[in-house]
């Protein structure tokens, strides 16, 4: 199973976008998550993701279809546990 595959899996999508939206455009991210658990974003899930940590300052938009960090950015457990890291 692939690092990229076991975060889809065990993490929350508000987790996934939050970290992935900084090097994926939304269309990219969709994909990718819909390979792995499309159960996930099959009812606009990544939309209202995008839309909450908009609204919450996580993420603010940013160029290309990326989003960049807001002011209340934090990264996520998993990335600071550096638990998918080889």
């Amino acid at each position: 199973m692939s690092n990229i595959e076991r975060v889809v899996n065990n993490e929350s999508l508000d987790d996934i976008v939050t970290v992935f939206a900084l090097i994926k455009a939304q269309p990219h991210l969709d994909m990718m998550i819909c390979r792995y658990k499309p159960e996930a974003i099959r009812h606009g899930e990544l939309q209202i993701s995008y839309a909450r940590l908009y609204e919450k300052g996580v993420l603010v938009k940013g160029e290309k279809g990326l989003s960049n960090k807001g002011p209340n950015w934090k990264a996520p457990q998993f990335v600071i546990e550096k638990r998918y890291a080889e």
